[in-house]
C-alpha cells in the first residue's frame, strides 16, 4: 500500500538521511533479492562453528515399555539421537557490523534545524532482521540515542513460529543506536508465544541478548480484561532474561495461584520456552501405594554437553522408602546406550537393600554391522512390580549382532536368561542361549523362481547336572528352499516349492535321547490358486480359492530330538500355507497333507473393507511331532492340529475409513466346539482411541495350559472435555472371574498448564508379588523448557469482547 511523505525532503531522500544519520560508515547488512528475501550465505567449513561429532541426544522422555524380543523378554531402552545440522548458515551478503543500515517507511520524516530526525504516523523500520513498529520516533544524531512512542512492537520476522520467537511490546522507549539495547517503560515480553512478562521498566544491553524486567509479573496464562488474575503467575522483584544461555533468573520470585500466594524464593533459575535439554530440576511427581505410603519424586537432571546426560531422582515416602534412581545416556558417532538403575531401602522386606539395573546400547560397525549390548538385573520380580518399574518376568543380557541386506541377512545373539518366576527354578530351565543365522536369496539363471540358503547354529545350557532336568543342547542346521509361481491358462496362479532341511545336534545330560542325532527332511510342495474378481458400481468382490499339497518323510524313531523350541504354536491365515507351522527347528511337520483354504474381500468405494478367510488341513496320518509327548497313539489329542483332520480356521477382518479396524479368528471342530478364539478391536480418530482385545484358550498340556484362558485387555482414551483427556486399561481374567489390573488416567491441559492424575490398582497376588494400589500425581507449568504436546485438544480461555 502507497503510503503519503511529507516534509522538508521527499522519502526517498528522508530514508537516505536517516539512514546516514543514525549509522554512518556502516556497509549493507543483508543480501536482498527483487522481492525483498534475504539470500543464504554458504560460510566456509572453517567458519562455521561446529560442535562435538556425531549425534546428540534427544530430550529427555518417557521410555517406552512396549518393545519386546520374540522369545517374551524386554528389550531395554535406548536414548534417540538426534543428527547434528551441516554447516549451512544464513546470514547477510557481507559481515554485520555493530551498525548496519536499517530501512524506514513512515507517513512523515524531517530533519529539524538541531540534527534531530523525526518520523511518525505509522513508522516502521527494518535493521539486521529486527522489525519495529511505532507511531514516532526521534533521532538525536549527537548523542546516537533514539526516543520512541508507543505503542512499540519489536519482532524478528524470521523467528516467527520458531521456539526462538521473541515480542516485545512498550509504551514508550529510548533506545541505543542498534535499536536492540535500551530502557523501554510500560513493557511487555513474551517468549515463544508462551511465556509473557510484564514489567513497569525494561533494560536491554549485549545487543539485546541480556533482557531485565523489573518489578515483573511473569505467566504462561491467557489473561482477560474482565478477569485479569490468571490461573498461576510469578511475580519477582526482577527478572532476567539471558538469550545466550537462554535462562531466566527470578529475583525474589513468588509463586500465586488464583492470585494467592503459594510459595516464595530468595532466587530461581528456569529455561524458556525454547529450551530442549538443560540442567535443573524436572517436574516433580508425588505417588501413594499400599505398600510405599505418600511420596514425592524430584528428579535433577544434568546435562554433560550434547551427547551425555544423568537424572539422578530421589524417592521419598513417609519413612517407609529412601530410593535413589539413577539414568545414564550417551549418544557417540556411531550409537548410543542408556542405563537406568535404583537401591532401596523399604519397610516392604526390612533389613534388605534392593535393586535393578536395565542398560541397553546400539553401536553402527563398518559395513553396515550393528552391534547391541542389553544388560538387565534385579533383585526380584516384586521390587520391579513395587516401584512400576517393569512387569517383566524374564530378564535377558547380552550381545547381539546383525546385518540386513536386500538379498542376505545376518544376525548372532548369545547371553544369559534369568527367570523371576515362582514357578521356574533358573537351574532347570536355560540360562546361557547361543543363536546364529545367515541367509542369502538369489534368483536362479536357468530354472528361475527364488532360492535361497540358510545356516544357522544353537546352543543353551542348564546350570543343573541332573538327568533329563539338566539337559544341554547344540544344534548345526542348514536349509536350501526354491519356489516359483506362474500365471497358467485359466487364470489359476501355480507355485512350487522345495525345501531340504538338514540338522546336525549335540545332546548331554538326557538319557531319553541319543548323545548325537543327524537328520534330514525333504519337503515338497504345490498350491494352486484360482482368484475371481467383480466390480460393479464402484464395489470390487475378490474370492479366491487356494489348495496346496505338501509332502515329507515320515520322521524316524532315531531322528527323535527333544522339543525345546516349538511348544507354543499357531494357526491362523498367516501360516495356513506353510510348509511348516511349528516356530522353531526342533519340531517339523511330516507325512503328507493337504491344506485347503478360501478367501473373499469385499472393498467398497466409501472407504471401508470387509475380508473372510476359512480352512483346514487334512493328513493321510496323524502326525506324532503335535501330540504331548504320548506314546500310544490312542491317547493323542494333539490340539487345533492333532489329529487327520484340523480344526476348521475362521477368520475376518473389518477396516473402515472412521478409523474402526475389527479383526477375529476362531478355531473349532466339527461340532462346533471353539478351541480358540480372539477378537481384536481399535478404533483411532480425534477425540477417541480404544484397543481391546478378547482371547479364548481351551486347556492344553502341551502347551503347559492346565486350565482355560478367557481374558479380556483394555485400553483407551477419550476426551471428556476440551483439555480434559481420560485413560483407562483393564485385564479381566474370566476363568479366575476377577480383574488383574484396572488403571484409570485424567490429564488436564491449557495453555500453561498440565495435570496428571492416575490410579491404579494391580490386583495379582503370590508369595512374593501383592496386591497394590498407586494413586500418582504430577503438575507441570507451561512456558518452562519445550513441552511435547500431548493427546486431544487444549482448553483454551475465552476473553469477552
Amino acid at each position: 500500500m502507497a503510503r503519503r511523505h511529507k516534509g522538508r525532503k521527499t522519502a526517498k531522500t528522508a530514508r537516505a538521511a536517516l539512514l546516514a544519520a543514525m549509522l554512518p560508515g556502516m556497509a549493507l547488512g543483508q543480501s536482498l533479492t527483487p522481492e525483498g528475501q534475504t539470500l543464504p550465505v554458504y560460510d566456509q567449513p572453517e567458519e562455521v562453528p561446529q560442535g562435538p561429532a556425531g549425534p546428540a541426544l534427544a530430550p529427555t522422555e518417557s521410555p517406552d515399555d512396549s518393545a519386546r524380543f520374540a522369545d517374551g523378554t524386554e528389550a531395554s531402552q535406548t536414548p534417540r539421537v538426534a543428527a547434528r545440522s551441516g554447516g549451512l548458515r544464513i546470514t547477510g551478503s557481507e559481515a554485520e557490523g555493530t551498525g548496519s543500515p536499517a530501512t524506514l517507511l513512515a507517513d512523515q520524516v524531517t530533519l529539524g534545524a538541531d540534527n534531530r530526525l523525526t518520523a511518525s504516523g505509522g513508522v516502521v523500520i527494518w535493521y539486521r532482521g529486527a522489525r519495529l513498529i511505532a507511531s514516532r520516533v526521534v533521532y538525536d544524531n549527537e548523542t546516537g540515542s533514539a526516543v520512541i512512542e508507543g505503542p512499540i512492537h519489536l519482532t524478528e520476522p524470521a523467528r516467527a513460529g520458531t521456539p526462538q520467537e521473541t515480542i516485545l511490546i512498550a509504551d514508550s522507549a529510548q533506545l541505543d543506536p542498534n535499536m536492540q539495547d535500551g530502557v523501554l517503560r510500560g513493557a511487555r515480553l513474551v517468549l515463544a508465544r508462551e511465556m509473557q512478562m510484564a514489567a513497569r521498566e525494561m533494560r536491554r544491553s549485549e545487543n539485546g541478548a541480556v533482557t531485565r524486567l523489573d518489578n515483573v509479573v511473569a505467566s504462561s496464562c491467557q489473561i482477560c480484561a474482565e478477569n485479569p488474575i490468571p490461573l498461576w503467575e510469578i511475580r519477582a522483584q526482577a527478572i532476567t532474561h539471558d538469550a545466550r544461555t537462554n535462562k531466566l533468573h527470578f529475583d525474589r520470585p513468588q509463586l500465586r495461584a488464583l492470585g494467592l500466594p503459594i510459595a516464595s524464593l530468595p532466587w530461581l533459575t528456569a529455561p524458556d520456552p525454547s529450551v530442549e535439554r538443560m540442567t535443573g530440576f524436572l517436574r516433580p511427581q508425588f505417588r501413594t501405594t499400599s505398600g510405599l505410603g505418600f511420596g514425592i519424586k524430584l528428579p535433577y537432571f544434568v546435562t554433560l554437553g550434547d551427547h551425555a546426560d544423568i537424572t539422578l531422582t530421589p524417592y521419598v515416602a513417609v519413612s517407609r522408602t529412601r530410593t535413589l534412581e539413577l539414568r545414564y545416556r550417551q549418544a557417540f558417532s556411531n550409537g548410543a546406550m542408556e542405563w537406568n538403575g535404583a537401591i532401596s531401602r523399604d519397610s516392604i522386606e526390612q533389613g534388605r537393600t534392593r535393586g535393578y539395573l536395565f542398560g541397553g546400547a546400539r553401536f553402527e560397525l563398518p559395513r553396515g554391522y550393528m552391534l547391541g549390548l542389553q544388560i538387565q538385573m534385579a533383585s526380584n520380580r516384586a521390587y520391579l512390580l513395587d516401584y512400576d518399574i517393569s512387569s517383566a518376568d524374564r530378564l535377558w543380557s547380552g550381545l547381539t549382532l546383525d546385518r540386513v541386506r536386500r538379498d542376505r541377512m545376518m544376525m548372532a545373539r548369545i547371553g544369559n536368561y534369568e527367570s523371576l518366576r515362582e514357578d521356574e527354578a533358573d537351574e532347570f530351565t536355560p540360562s546361557v542361549v547361543a543363536d546364529a543365522l545367515w541367509k542369502r536369496r538369489w534368483t536362479p539363471g536357468r530354472i528361475g523362481g527364488i532360492a535361497s540358503l540358510e545356516w544357522s547354529l544353537h546352543a543353551h545350557r542348564r546350570s543343573s547336572s541332573l538327568d533329563r532336568d539338566g539337559r544341554d543342547m547344540a544344534r548345526g542346521s542348514v536349509a536350501l528352499d526354491w519356489y516359483r509361481s506362474a500365471i497358467l491358462p485359466g487364470g489359476l496362479v501355480g507355485t512350487v516349492e522345495t525345501r531340504l532341511d538338514a540338522d546336525f545336534y549335540r545332546i548331554n545330560q538326557d538319557s531319553d535321547y541319543d548323545d548325537w542325532v543327524v537328520r534330514a527332511d525333504p519337503v515338497l510342495a504345490a498350491e494352486l490358486r484360482w482368484p475371481f474378481a467383480r466390480h460393479s458400481g464402484g464395489v470390487t468382490h475378490i474370492v479366491e480359492p487356494v489348495a496346496q499339497l505338501v509332502w515329507s518323510p515320515e520322521r524316524d524313531a532315531e531322528d527323535k530330538v527333544p522339543n525345546e523350541d516349538s511348544q507354543l504354536i499357531e494357526f491362523d491365515e498367516g501360516n495356513l500355507f506353510a510348509l511348516n507351522r511349528f516356530p522353531g527347528w526342533d519340531a517339523r511337520e511330516s507325512g503328507w497333507r493337504a491344506n485347503l483354504g478360501i478367501g473373499w474381500t469385499r472393498i467398497d468405494p466409501a472407504g471401508w473393507s470387509i475380508g473372510l478367510t476359512a480352512g483346514r488341513v487334512f493328513r493321510d496320518e496323524a502326525d506324532a511331532a503335535f501330540e504331548s509327548g504320548a506314546t500310544d497313539p490312542g491317547f493323542w489329542d494333539g490340539g487345533p492340529l492333532g489329529g487327520k483332520r484340523s480344526d476348521w480356521l475362521l477368520a475376518a477382518h473389518y477396516s473402515g475409513s472412521n478409523g474402526l479396524a475389527i479383526a477375529n479368528r476362531a478355531l473349532f471342530d466339527d461340532g462346533f466346539s471353539i478351541s480358540r478364539n480372539e477378537l481384536r478391536l481399535g478404533w483411532f480418530r480425534p477425540g477417541l482411541q480404544v484397543s481391546a482385545g478378547y482371547l479364548w484358550l481351551d486347556s492344553d498340556e502341551g502347551e503347559s495350559r492346565d486350565k482355560d484362558v478367557s481374558e479380556l485387555t483394555m485400553a483407551g482414551g477419550w476426551q471428556v472435555a476440551p483439555g480434559w483427556w481420560a485413560t483407562t486399561e483393564t485385564r479381566y481374567d474370566f476363568t479366575a472371574d476377577r480383574a488383574q489390573k484396572a488403571q484409570l488416567g485424567l490429564e488436564y491441559r491449557n495453555e500453561c498448564i498440565t495435570v496428571e492424575m492416575s490410579v491404579e490398582r494391580r490386583f495379582t497376588s503370590s508369595e512374593e508379588v501383592r496386591p497394590d494400589t498407586r494413586l500418582d500425581l504430577g503438575i507441570r507449568l507451561g512456558g518452562f523448557g519445550q513441552q511435547k504436546p500431548g493427546p486431544g485438544t487444549v482448553a483454551r480461555r475465552a476473553c469477552l469482547r
